[in-house]
């Protein structure tokens, strides 16, 4: 047996029934640890110690108050936000209960009640994933259970292939659609390929005019990037530069100067879509548009997984659409080597032929 000192809070190690088991104290004054040590040392001896499980006495609300604070706090803003939503979903349904109350069977409960309130299975999954991460970090980093209830819950089943982008003729009529600033921004996003919050997120500093250049501070994935501008992006970027107000170094601002927020662009965006009459098409689809259009103009997939900040190409395959125009390339190459083949058949035939003749 012995003390070990975690953080500020010394802790106990010792083996019961054969196996090791480690235990705050919860006090941070040795001599305190000391005889808190020594007690549970007599109660072993005399065979008056029993387990008990670790986080009888957390809370769910405490567990999910210091992911919030320890590990969502290091995501971006969208990643941050994204979760302060979710928690409070889990809240509503696991608040006041126990780490030791909540099982595989009431995750389930969850799920259920999740999905008769009509929530989508991309969203239930969501929500369960940040419950695991969690729980993952209460056993493993936090040591205040030795189970997690949510790794015995199946997954969500839903297909999430995106197969939705724009045509040409769609563009048109969307742009058409919107108010000046929102025909900037769609403008941008069909060219660049940025998430919604980056775009959203760029700031002056992170222009280059001179290079044609965008640098993304903080992308999904927590990484910098920079994104080369095409002339209608540049054009964009030249047109708002002109309009630069003077309290703030945000490129896509409020009329009186304030970042433009996700709420604030929602509702236009969904109006002129509605107006021009296209059917299922998001802000993010934008990006898909940009990624498809990329591919069917023959870019290959490790350039557009640059351009879009995946780390994983199995990211950027998901918006890999191809029309039967572009997949007619692929087959009109075999045309080509037939030719070569029988133009190649055709010389050898021919030098035959003329070696003979010298003979």
């Amino acid at each position: 047996m012995g003390l070990f000192k975690r953080g500020q809070v010394w802790w106990m190690r010792f083996t019961y029934k054969g196996k090791q088991v480690r235990l705050s104290t919860e006090v941070s004054d040795k001599k305190l640890a000391e005889k808190i040590h020594a007690k549970v040392s007599t109660q072993i001896a005399e065979g008056k110690w029993f387990e008990r499980p670790i986080g009888e006495n957390k809370v769910f609300e405490e567990m999910l108050d210091k992911y919030l604070t320890e590990y969502s706090s290091s995501k971006t803003l969208l990643g941050r936000d994204r979760d302060k939503s979710i928690a409070k979903r889990l809240l509503s349904f696991f608040g006041g209960l126990k780490l030791t109350e909540i099982g595989s069977a009431l995750v389930v409960e969850y799920k259920s009640k999740r999905r008769k309130e009509g929530a989508a299975p991309a969203t239930i999954e969501r929500e369960i994933c940040v419950l695991k991460r969690s729980f993952n970090l209460a056993v493993k980093e936090w040591e205040w259970l030795r189970d997690n209830p949510v790794s015995r819950v199946s997954r969500e089943r839903f297909n999430n292939q995106i197969d939705r982008w724009l045509t040409l003729e769609e563009e048109e009529k969307l742009l058409e659609a919107c108010p000046d600033w929102l025909k900037q921004i769609v403008t941008f996003a069909l060219n660049v390929g940025m998430r919604q919050g980056e775009i959203l997120d760029l700031r002056w500093p992170y222009i280059d005019l001179f290079r044609k250049t965008a640098t993304v501070m903080e992308s999904k994935n927590g990484e910098k990037r920079t994104v080369p501008l095409n002339q209608k992006a540049h054009e964009v970027l030249i047109s708002q530069s002109k309009i630069r107000h003077i309290k703030s170094d945000y490129v896509f601002v409020t009329s009186v100067g304030t970042r433009i927020g996700k709420r604030n662009l929602a509702r236009p965006f969904t109006v002129a879509v509605a107006k021009a009459g296209i059917q299922k098409f998001r802000f993010h689809d934008l990006r898909h548009t940009f990624a498809t259009r990329l591919i069917q103009s023959g870019i290959d997939i490790y350039t557009v997984a640059k351009l879009l900040g995946h780390k994983d190409i199995r990211m950027t395959q998901r918006y890999a659409h191809h029309s039967t125009e572009s997949l007619r390339i692929g087959v009109e190459v075999l045309d080509r080597v037939s030719t070569n083949l029988a133009q190649s058949g055709e010389t050898k035939e021919k030098r035959a032929t003329a070696l003979t003749v010298t003979l």
